[in-house]
């Protein structure tokens, strides 16, 4: 076989130039990355899709770790670009991005793979599994494509609360910030990231360390917003007095610090949204809870009103502020989906104790999305529940992920079990119920693209 071809086309109502410039934006590369894919970009030279644009990427295959290194090699603007594989897995590698206008508001996106594997006659068996797994990757990139052009990316170029925002995001190398970055670049906004080495900085790249109380915000100059997504992941392992400290600092220390930063600036920014977690709640049954909703008796519900009373003062100084609740967020790059996807799709998942306690979720796409819903809505401020409208029960939850992966649940992990595991970070993240209602998202106008976890878990698993 001298090489196959792989063809993916859809429509998208957007002009056939702000389709074009989309894939020029710096992030549109991490955003059109699957998730699940064992695919990071390590280096880049150039900017854009323009000839002579080198891009180089870590990846895993059947898990023995390569460089793949492509470079751009053809680009006629609103029309097409095309880049090949330098070096990497495949014999060749040669993908044709083209433009069609359809009409003056619509476009037709058409990628055009021609590849060819390793080994000669001996890959014949896997070029229809490679199809198979291209697919999978198309459908997920388009999907991604079609909505935030429609949806998001300077849609309404003429709407002033979708101007042009410089926005500066602590952990944005995290779950959430990881995706949150390109996709408000891909929209059309700067992003300034914080972080914690002061060597190799890339640009748009400004060191801090919170701890030593080093940030300096006038280096960085005006900011319009700034986004706070600090914090150690709380639910690995037993909770020592030791771990439980790195929880609260992690998330009390840099908040306080920004909020500081903030206050002393002559041009403060306009909108501050720190993040917070549903755990403030703590334990509440089958009851809906909602942003008005009083604090639970737990040391997570403790650590949220800690957090939450850190980013106060932003408010008292001019800056809107909003306290983000963030629920169970759903990705395969990090979190608790990360942890349960394996096991639930080799038949081994499993549910926590009788089920009955409620699960509030919320699909990746949604909640970057929801972020940059309160950037550009000035009514919102205060505590706001990042959540889906539809929570569900443990017993739903682990039922739907195995219906995903055509399996059944048969594992039950019983409360006492889970108690001698994980302790109290097994009571308060586990076992404790929270059905939480986004009411302020719902009443400010915000649509969400996953309502139902099946077509979140099916969207997010490429499944």
């Amino acid at each position: 076989m001298s090489h196959a071809i792989y063809i993916k086309t859809t429509k998208i109502n957007a002009p056939v130039q702000r389709l074009f410039a989309w894939h020029e934006r710096n992030g549109a590369i991490l955003r059109l990355t699957p998730p699940w894919a064992p695919l990071k970009m390590i280096a880049r030279s150039g900017d854009g899709v323009k000839k002579g644009v080198k891009v180089i990427f870590r990846l895993s295959v059947f898990k023995i770790p390569m460089v793949w290194e492509a470079e751009h090699f053809d680009y006629q603007e609103n029309k097409v670009f095309k880049d090949r594989q330098i070096k990497g897995p495949f014999s060749k590698w040669e993908h044709t991005h083209r433009f069609y206008p359809d009409g003056l508001q619509s476009s037709i996106m058409e990628d055009r793979v021609e590849f060819k594997l390793p080994f000669g006659w001996l890959s014949r068996p896997f070029y229809r599994v490679a199809k198979k797994e291209f697919e999978r990757m198309f459908a997920y990139r388009h999907r991604v494509l079609k909505y935030d052009l429609e949806h998001h990316a300077n849609r309404n170029e003429n709407k002033i609360g979708d101007k042009k925002k410089r926005i500066l995001v602590s952990g944005a190398s995290g779950t959430i910030g990881s995706m949150l970055v390109p996709f408000l670049q891909t929209c059309g906004h700067e992003v300034v990231r914080l972080v914690r080495t002061d060597k190799d900085l890339s640009p748009g790249e400004y060191f801090w360390d919170p701890y030593k109380g080093i940030l300096d915000l006038e280096t960085i100059g005006h900011i319009d917003a700034v986004i706070n997504l600090n914090g150690v992941d709380i639910s690995r392992g037993r909770w020592t007095d030791r771990q439980k400290k790195q929880i609260i600092d992690s998330r009390i220390i840099p908040t306080r610090l920004l909020v500081d930063k903030m206050k002393s600036l002559d041009h403060k920014p306009e909108v501050f949204i720190s993040s917070s977690a549903i755990g403030y709640y703590g334990e509440g049954g089958a009851a809906m809870l909602t942003e008005a909703s009083s604090m639970g008796n737990c040391f997570i519900s403790k650590v949220c009103r800690q957090w939450e009373d850190a980013s106060a003062d932003a408010q008292k100084a001019g800056i809107r502020t909003v306290q983000l609740r963030i629920g169970v967020v759903l990705t395969p790059s990090g979190g608790a989906l990360a942890r349960m996807e394996l096991p639930f799709k080799i038949g081994c998942g499993v549910r926590l104790s009788r089920g009955g306690q409620y699960m509030s979720w919320i699909s990746m796409d949604d909640a970057v999305s929801g972020i940059l819903h309160i950037l550009n809505n000035d009514k919102i401020q205060g505590k706001v529940n990042l959540t889906a409208p539809n929570p569900v029960t443990n017993k739903e939850f682990s039922k739907t992920l195995a219906k995903v992966f055509s399996k059944q649940v048969f594992f039950v992990i019983p409360r006492f079990v889970a108690l001698v595991l994980w302790g109290q970070m097994g009571k308060e993240t586990l076992l404790a119920s929270a059905r939480v209602k986004p009411e302020k998202l719902l009443k400010n106008g915000f649509l969400f693209q996953h309502k139902t976890l099946l077509r979140a878990l099916k969207d997010t698993l490429g499944r």
